[in-house]
């Protein structure tokens, strides 16, 4: 597994100011983000790529609307395994990522190993997904479901200006 590079490079705020803007509206352009910021464009462009080669940015992409996918259910899923030795751990953590359902997953110190945060079309894809595959990922012993009835803040979603 890919570990990130952790900078030492200290921030200023100018940085902060970028990252901000950035992340509010990734396809800005470096003359817009430069004024935004309160930098001519050349100081400006090579602070981001700065940002971007130290790790601070790591990507760009396109956040997509999962409900006009009709992905409408969201359930969080309380996951305890029956072994945790690392080599238990791993098979896991690799099994998870090839379910695309499987939006995040978490491990967690505390009652249960890990949290995953599943979405599918409703209730009854969710019941199949959940016996068919989650049941089935290595070593898991026991599971509790949530289902989300609404999303009160989620930062993957834009706000609507």
């Amino acid at each position: 597994m890919e570990k990130r590079r952790i900078s030492q490079t200290k921030l200023d705020n100018y940085d902060l100011k970028i990252l901000d803007a950035v992340s509010k509206n990734a396809r800005i352009t470096v003359t817009n983000l430069a004024v935004e910021v309160g930098l001519s464009k050349t100081p400006c462009h090579s602070r981001l790529r700065r940002l971007e080669s130290d790790g601070y940015i790591l990507g760009y992409r396109a956040l997509i609307d999962p409900i006009k996918l009709g992905l409408n259910h969201i359930a969080f899923v309380e996951v305890k395994l029956s072994d945790t030795r690392n080599s238990a751990l791993n098979d896991f953590n690799l099994a998870v990522t090839r379910h695309p359902e499987i939006e995040q997953c978490h491990m967690i110190a505390g009652g249960f190993d890990y949290l995953l945060k599943v979405r599918t079309h409703d209730i009854n894809d969710y019941r199949i997904f959940m016996g068919e595959k989650i049941s089935s990922l290595p070593h898991v012993a026991q599971t509790s479901t949530y289902v989300s009835m609404e999303a009160v803040k989620d930062i993957a979603i834009l706000e609507q200006e």
